[in-house]
Parts: C-alpha cells; structure tokens; sequence
C-alpha cells in the first residue's frame, strides 16, 4: 500500500467494502492511463480468487472482436485453476464457468474478483451485457464473501451499462469509484517517488504540458532537465506521447472522430463554447448522440460544464480543461517539430502565449487550493471564469476567474505565468479599475469586490501594486 501515491479516500472506501461480510459489486472508473488497474492491484496485491482483462479491440477486426474476448477470458479461467480446455462458445457459459470456479474455492475466505477494462469485453451483438447481468443478479449477488470490482477507461459505458442502468443491472452497483488526474500536490509527491528533482516552477510547466496523468509522469526521468523531458516525451524520433492523442480517443471510443473534433473545438477558446456553438461549429446534430459524446467526454476529466459568471442568463458553456490534450494540440498536432524543439525554443516569446493559457487551465483545476491560500477554504462560492461579449460577438472584458463568495465578496482573480515577480503597470491597473467598477455597477453593489493575483513568484512593490489586496503564488498550488 505504501508504494500507491495519493488516492487516500479511494482507498478507504475499497478497504471498508472489502471488510463488509456482504456482496459488493464496485465500479472503479477514469480516464486512460490515470492510474485504475494500478490502484486495484498494488491495493490488493496477490488476493485476486479472479482476475481478467479486457482485450483492447484497436488491433483486431470487428469479425474477430467476440472470438478474441473469450480466447482471452478462457486463458484466465485456466490460470486460476479452471480444469476445461475448450474456449467457452458465448458469455452465458464462460460466467458460468466463473461461477463454478468460485464455488470451487473455499467460501470461508473473502472472495475477490477483478474484471479489468470492461467496456472492451461488450463487442457488439455480443450478449455480454445480459450475461453479466444474469452471473451477478442469478448468484454472484447471493455470495456474501463476493467482492467484484469491475474497472473501465470508457467512463460513459460504466456509467450508461452498471452505475445509472435501468435494466437487469439496476441500483446494483454498491460503489462508484472515480479516479481523476492528480493535483499539482500528488504530482509532486509521484516524481519525487522517481528521484526525479525538479523546482516547483518546472514541476508545474510539465503539468501543463502532460497533465496529472502518472502514466505519463512515470516516463519522466531522472537527472534530465525539464526541457529534456519534453522533448523525450513529445519530440524525440521515439517519443512516448508523440502518438497518444490518437492512441487516447480510439482506446475509448468506439467511434472516436465526433469526439476528437470537439476536443479540438474547444482547445480555440479558453472560455469554451455553448452546446449550440459546438453542434454548429462541428456539424454535430444538437440531440441525442451529441449529449452522449459531451457527458462521455465531461465524466473522462477532458471537459468541463459551467455556467459562466455573468448578469444575464446565457447557456452553460463547455471548456477544455484537459493538460495534455492543450498541450497536444498547440505544440504537437501537424508540426513538423525537430527532436531537441523544448531544448532549442523553450524561452522564445512565441511560447508565452501557450504557457498563459495552461497556466490559467491549471489555476481553476486548482480552486480549491488558491481559495485556501486566501483564507476562505470553508466558505461556499461558485468558481467560473467569464468573458463579456459585445453586441457584435467580438470579445469584450475577460476575467480569468471570479469567485462569488457566500459571505457577500467577490474575488476577480488574475492569473499571470512569469518567470519573476509580477510587476503591474499603469496601464494594466487601469484596465483592473475599470473591471472592478463594472462589476460594481452592473452586478452587485451590495458585494465587496477584490482584486486577486495568482502568480508564480509574487508580486513586485509598486506605486501600481496595491491594486491586488490578495496574491496567492506557485507553492499555493501546491497544496493538499
């Protein structure tokens, strides 16, 4: 247990379900390479009574998908003591030979069955989902030492076939376990894991750049510098990310094309776009399958439903909110990029553009901790950035973000990545008063608005500077 970083309440939750003298069918779910199969193993190590994996269907042909799934399951019914050679002909059998696996072990221990990458095993006309459904709902539900934990990158299958089913399977799952990315904080923690030494300035550039993903953060290696990094994972000849986007969306979905030109839609704008505006832009029709793709993408942690902060009521907007795939697309995607590109450009202003973006991407995955840093940790707000458009659509006034406090504040928080401390001039802070009297003026005057600096290294003293009566810095993020 000591070697899993961070995933503390995920792990209580699994050990208090795993002590309960009672069937236990857990759904444990996110994203790809976000560290699922990994918690469940290291957790429970060698006490699997089962344990199986779906076959990835990116290499085979849909005519062999069905026949490649049982191959595979038969391989692991052997493995844990099954006795039949043949391949089982369909799921209904090869549960029933699980079932008569487990009756053949001794029931006075707890039983624990892991069914790994399930949403690969559903091929289609399959009857997978019906099999499950009977093994569960026939027997394994009536095994009161039966623990199952069924695991899945296809966050939406999970969701649409165990969690929110209204068939067989329906309030049956006794737990849902949802693994999100890491935190600047368990970031750190997992690279120090890996030797691996950077400063906090660094550890959050490669946060923009791969995300909290610790598949990715595994690649890392010590003794090279954050530049050689970058270009190890993205540039070189043999990058390990180099190829991941497409790797990433046809590992989940099925058909990944809808899903990849949203993601790119949205990495154009910070503040995201409305459902309207991506089914427009897209060429999606706005109805039943844009709704699946947007709620499948939003439960895998790439994008983000909010209602932006504003006076009027406009639609709920969708943004990207996904390091890695910001990074991807703005420094990867259709470059002809040389092996040493990080190395050779990382402090050209051409640069700064992608790093303000990522880094304000990073500030409101990170609310929690910058409310912390400003003392308001327990103190209900609603947290959304907000851009006021004019009557021509053209962008107006932008803030970073606005936290609407409970206790009648409003924080207008700044973001600004510099390599120092930031230093506010004449010009800028007149830009700030000017946003501060709008929001006054137009949203509420029974409010306290307060300017909020995030930032790397502080804020420089000046004649300027007490525009911002709270900053919150780089080791703020970092908190738990």
């Amino acid at each position: 247990m000591s070697a899993i970083i961070g995933r503390e309440r995920e792990i209580e939750e699994l050990m208090r379900l795993y002590r309960k003298e009672q069937a236990q069918l857990v759904a444990v779910y996110g994203r790809r390479r976000v560290g699922k199969t990994y918690l469940v193993r290291e957790l429970f190590k060698n006490h699997f009574s089962f344990y199986h994996t779906g076959v990835s269907p990116l290499e085979l042909e849909d005519s062999n998908l069905l026949d490649a799934q049982l191959t595979a399951f038969q391989s692991s019914l052997v493995e844990y003591g099954d006795q039949e050679k043949d391949r089982p002909k369909n799921w209904m059998e090869a549960f029933d030979r699980l079932k008569g696996l487990l009756q053949q072990q001794d029931k006075n221990n707890r039983q624990l069955v892991f069914i790994d990458e399930m949403p690969w095993m559903d091929t289609p006309r399959s009857g997978f989902i019906t099999a499950f459904e009977h093994f569960w709902n026939g027997w394994g539900a009536g095994q009161d030492n039966l623990m199952l934990i069924v695991c899945g990158s296809a966050t939406s299958w999970i969701q649409d076939n165990l969690i929110n089913s209204y068939g067989g399977l329906y309030d049956r799952v006794n737990a849902e376990i949802q693994l999100s990315p890491f935190t600047l904080h368990e970031t750190e923690q997992l690279l120090h894991s890996q030797e691996v030494m950077l400063s906090r300035y660094d550890i959050l550039q490669l946060y923009m750049a791969v995300g909290g993903i610790p598949m990715y953060l595994s690649y890392v290696q010590s003794g090279l510098s954050l530049a050689q990094n970058i270009d190890l994972l993205y540039f070189n000849r043999k990058a390990k990310l180099k190829d991941e986007f497409e790797r990433l969306f046809n590992s989940i979905f099925r058909s990944p094309e809808p899903y990849k030109a949203i993601i790119r839609l949205l990495a154009n704008r910070q503040s995201g776009y409305s459902r309207d505006e991506i089914s427009q832009l897209t060429g999606i029709p706005s109805g039943k399958t844009l709704s699946e793709i947007l709620r499948a993408l939003e439960a895998s942690d790439f994008i983000e439903l909010y209602k932006p902060f504003e006076n009027n009521k406009r639609n709920k907007q969708y943004r990207l909110i996904d390091p890695f795939c910001l990074f991807y697309l703005a420094q990867v995607e259709g470059r002809n990029r040389k092996p040493n590109f990080w190395r050779d450009n990382e402090n050209m202003a051409a640069l700064n553009p992608w790093r303000g973006r990522a880094f304000e991407n990073a500030c409101l995955n990170h609310v929690e901790q910058i409310k912390m840093a400003m003392g308001v940790g327990g103190v209900a707000s609603d947290n959304a950035p907000w851009t006021l458009r004019g009557m021509d659509g053209e962008k107006g006034m932008q803030l970073d973000l606005v936290i609407s406090r409970s206790d009648r504040v409003i924080n207008l928080c700044e973001m600004k990545f510099v390599a120092g401390e930031f230093e506010v001039k004449n010009e800028y802070e007149m830009k700030l008063r000017e946003r501060i009297q709008w929001m006054v003026e137009h949203v509420s005057r029974r409010h306290n608005v307060q300017m909020t600096l995030v930032t790397t290294y502080g804020l420089k003293f000046g004649i300027h500077s007490g525009i911002f009566q709270r900053v919150v810095t780089l080791d703020s993020l970092f908190g738990r």
